[in-house]
């Protein structure tokens, strides 16, 4: 065992990723394909709002000779590519590889996204529903993607192996990103992510909220899976199952021209508002153009706490607010009440382009 772990940790192109400094970077433009969610809601036209157009796909091969033979798939999980533009320069970021690779490998190839563009691959934080695609997805595109790309998660923490109720809930291939001959970035703080974008960093508990905590984790290596208990702080390091706090999960920004802030949440175990202050707090940004990704707000969730964080993100104002994924029906309902068009719904295959 201790020949492994010394060949996981000595083998690691692990480095501190590039901390965000004083200037934030700034685009002319953010386009989120949502890549695998929940849902998919077929043959609702594209639109064009302030500082938004919505492209949506029917997502099939529809031709005048024969029925369709793809389409695209929806699932428990979430991956998000995002495409952005400052001048001439285009850089290409995928957020989180969704449950299945079948489901993100399929969607990919129906969306025409290739993976050979990628300049980054970020990891929200280590739960199956949003890891579960990535082996897959590396095996799949093995030699294709570009040497050393940075793979940022939020800290050692993110590895650990991890539990449900419904019992146990995996832990991150740290070999398989190692084999695909990616450089792993550590992003505990605030990082730069392809030059054009950045992460939270750990997000702070600031607000009143308490998200839902569904895993617990648990230290150390089993079978060259796991997180190293030397790289984890004492009081986790307990050799048992411990509540998990969730401290490694990041959230993934873009500075839009002219409009502010555009916030991938992924899934905000840490709290919607809190992450939303996180980006703020990091950046020195206030406004807010935009919430998308995972919200975490599902019952046992009540009324009572959906209103407080719905009057909360009233109070933040953001030009759009697009939940998903974890988000639950009665937040979009309540939300759907107080904000009105702002709150739009995430389906597959939908875009979301921010900026010019």
């Amino acid at each position: 065992m201790s020949a492994l772990i010394g060949t996981l940790a000595g083998n690691a192109r692990t480095a501190r990723a590039q901390a965000l400094g004083s200037r934030v970077p700034e685009v002319d433009r953010a386009a989120v394909r949502i890549v695998t969610d929940n849902q998919v809601i077929q043959f609702i036209p594209s639109e064009k709002r302030d500082g938004l157009t919505i492209e949506r796909r029917t997502g099939a091969n529809l031709t005048p000779d024969a029925p369709p033979r793809t389409a695209l798939h929806g699932e428990w999980g979430l991956s998000m590519h995002v495409e952005s533009q400052r001048g001439n320069e285009v850089r290409n970021v995928l957020v989180d590889f969704g449950y299945t690779p079948e489901t993100l490998i399929n969607n990919m190839s129906i969306l025409k996204i290739n993976p050979e563009n990628f300049d980054a691959l970020v990891l929200s934080h280590g739960h199956y529903d949003h890891f579960g695609g990535m082996v897959g997805f590396l095996s799949a595109n093995k030699g294709k993607l570009k040497k050393n790309l940075p793979f940022f998660v939020g800290g050692e923490d993110c590895f650990c192996t991890r539990e449900s109720s419904f019992g146990p809930y995996g832990a991150l291939d740290r070999k398989a990103i190692m084999d695909a001959d990616l450089a792993m970035m550590m992003a505990e703080g605030p990082a730069i992510v392809a030059d054009h974008g950045f992460t939270t960093g750990k997000i702070a508990q600031v607000s009143s909220e308490k998200p839902l905590q569904p895993t617990r984790e648990k230290v150390g290596i089993v079978n060259g899976f796991g997180c190293f208990p030397d790289k984890m702080s004492p009081a986790k390091n307990t050799g048992a199952f411990i509540p998990d706090d969730f401290e490694h999960e990041i959230g993934t920004n873009f500075l839009v021209k002219g409009k502010g802030l555009v916030i991938l949440t992924s899934c905000s175990h840490r709290g919607i508002i809190n992450t939303i202050r996180q980006a703020q707090v990091v950046s020195g940004i206030k406004n807010i153009h935009a919430v998308i990704g995972g919200f975490h707000i599902v019952p046992p969730l009540n009324d009572d706490y959906i209103r407080q964080v719905v009057a909360t993100l009233k109070e933040i104002n953001p030009d759009y607010l697009i939940p998903g994924h974890c988000s639950g029906d009665r937040f979009y309902d309540l939300a759907r009440n107080e904000l009105g068009e702002k709150v739009i719904h995430s389906a597959v295959g939908t875009r979301f382009v921010f900026g010019a």
